[in-house]
């Protein structure tokens, strides 16, 4: 039971889910198809069976899977059964995500975020606009944007007024962040968000509907810029293994 990504063991539960979601993602339990029952499996797995029964029910909670008393457990469309919960546990497993999955990440942010900074701009505009100063001084480097980046969009979000939307971008954080250290590789991505705080800085001044208007065309240009990138399916081995390493923390 090791961990590939951080050579170190793996609990029991972890081992279960590992095993049970990279079987999921990677077709060796397709949606419809029913797993070993809980004897035949906890012995595959070298786990007892109530650590088992603990981890899938967790799993049938977050949407992987449909457990019925007497029947076998049956795999579930994820895509259709599973909620936000689902993204987190998901989130482990970057090597593992569909292709285009990244590009419909950020299609959503692209429709949520926009809302997100007009209700912060109403109603905290002196915080949004205090923390964009800081982008005058960040040094030219994808890590430092990607942490300038993501803390904005999760200020925007708590000064949203809305509870909501702080718990949904925190399931969307592991992989936003990992994503963004590709993402701020490329210079034109640095170049175009400078253009971008400065702009939203301005909006600011003109009302909530400026700034959703302001935000929602970054969102669509990172969306393209993204896509010019070429790492539109798979990301490459260091961005996975970092994503792995925060995952786990």
């Amino acid at each position: 039971m090791l961990n590939n990504k951080m050579n170190q063991p793996l609990r029991p539960t972890q081992h279960v889910e590992h095993f049970l979601v990279t079987s999921i993602l990677d077709g060796a339990y397709s949606a419809g198809s029913v797993l070993p029952n809980e004897r035949t499996l906890s012995e595959q797995l070298g786990v007892t069976r109530p650590t088992l029964r603990e981890t899938l029910q967790r799993l049938e909670n977050e949407g992987w899977l449909k457990i019925q008393h007497g029947k076998p457990t049956v795999v579930n469309d994820y895509w259709q059964k599973g909620g936000l919960s689902l993204l987190s546990t998901l989130a482990k497993y970057g090597e593992y995500l569909p292709n285009g999955f990244i590009t419909h990440l950020l299609e959503v942010r692209g429709t949520l975020l926009p809302a997100v900074a007009r209700f912060a701009a109403e109603h905290h505009p002196d915080v949004i606009t205090e923390h964009l100063a800081g982008a005058r001084g960040l040094p030219n480097e994808a890590g430092s944007y990607a942490a300038f980046d993501w803390s904005l969009q999760m200020l925007m979000a708590r000064h949203s007024n809305n509870p909501i939307f702080p718990l949904i971008l925190n399931d969307f954080g592991s992989i936003f962040k990992s994503m963004a250290l590709r993402y701020f590789s490329q210079q034109k991505a640095r170049e175009t968000s400078c253009e971008f705080y400065r702009d939203l800085s301005r909006a600011i001044q003109n009302g909530g509907e400026v700034v959703e208007d302001t935000v929602k065309d970054a969102m669509e240009n990172s969306i393209r810029i993204w896509k010019q990138t070429g790492f539109t399916g798979e990301a490459d081995h260091e961005t996975l293994e970092w994503l792995g390493q925060r995952t786990e923390d």
